[in-house]
């Protein structure tokens, strides 16, 4: 191709077999040149004659590449957005735990309604005990088989853990006496201590006292002193909440000696006597529940 200045002398054009023999190539990345299109090209004062005789080959790949590169000074706002858009390992992270934490949740739910409905069948009651007009429910059963009593006590673990929380007690208080069946063991499951409350004069000792109505008369609970240190975070455990008179007597004891009351448990609760009402508000679990 041949380029001239409009002031040049115009050259003789080429012959027309060496005109004829031109060929020109247009490499091009831009899809319609492939498709046939053929662009337009100065070539001169001569052009239009030439023009006809121009052969176009489209090439079959593309023979340039282009790049682009952003300014500088916009690299740190495309990182920001970069940065803003992927997550990152410590994110992944967080979402996986979060993930296992929440199956986790569910499995161990599932597990203790499961283990419930065992534990309640379990039970056994007896009709006008002590007195005529009583249907006493019976824990002991609880404890005569070991795969029961074994469910029993993870029940337990998994109710305290699922219901407190952070406020995981350092100290697991068990009343007189079927408090003691199952508080020790309990207490070691969540690596707490225990720490048995019992009737007036059955500790030996210095002790604190507190004073509960029963549908007789009065009744005292001790402690001993020290047994709980100040600012010591305390569950208090029981076998049956009825009237709630006593749990509450403990719950005096455990702040008498400076403790937290962070909870009451127990295995059952007899809803109808309304025991809770005595505890001041205190968080209470209940493993079974009754009406009898």
């Amino acid at each position: 191709v041949w380029f001239y200045n409009a002031d040049t002398p115009k050259p003789k054009p080429p012959s027309p077999a060496t005109t004829h023999e031109l060929t020109t190539t247009v490499h091009s990345s831009y899809a319609p040149a492939a498709a046939g299109y053929v662009p337009r090209l100065a070539l001169g004062p001569w052009s239009q004659e030439a023009l006809p005789r121009l052969t176009f080959r489209p090439p079959l790949l593309p023979l340039f590449f282009f790049t682009m590169s952003a300014p500088a000074d916009s690299a740190q706002p495309l990182a920001s957005t970069s940065n803003d858009q992927v997550p990152t390992s410590a994110d992944i992270n967080t979402s996986d735990a979060s993930r296992g934490q929440s199956a986790s949740a569910s499995a161990s739910a599932s597990e203790l309604a499961r283990t419930k409905i065992t534990l309640q069948g379990a039970l056994k009651s007896f009709q006008d005990f002590p007195i005529p007009g009583i249907n006493f429910i019976d824990i002991l059963p609880l404890f005569q088989d070991p795969a029961i009593h074994n469910a029993l006590l993870r029940a337990l673990e998994l109710q305290v853990l699922e219901f407190v929380g952070s406020l995981k007690p350092d100290v697991v208080v068990g009343l007189d006496a079927r408090g003691f069946l199952f508080g020790p063991s309990l207490a070691l499951k969540l690596d707490a201590s225990f720490v048995p409350v019992r009737k007036k004069g059955k500790m030996p000792g210095p002790c604190v006292t507190a004073a509960y109505e029963k549908e007789y008369g009065t009744d005292f609970f001790q402690m001993q002193e020290g047994a709980i240190k100040p600012g010591q975070k305390v569950l208090v455990v029981d076998d049956i909440i009825a009237t709630g008179g006593s749990a509450a007597a403990a719950g005096t004891l455990v702040k008498q000696l400076g403790g937290e009351l962070v909870g009451y448990l127990f295995i059952l609760e007899i809803a109808f006597l309304k025991g809770r009402e005595k505890l001041g508000g205190v968080p209470t679990i209940t493993l079974l529940e009754t009406d009898e």
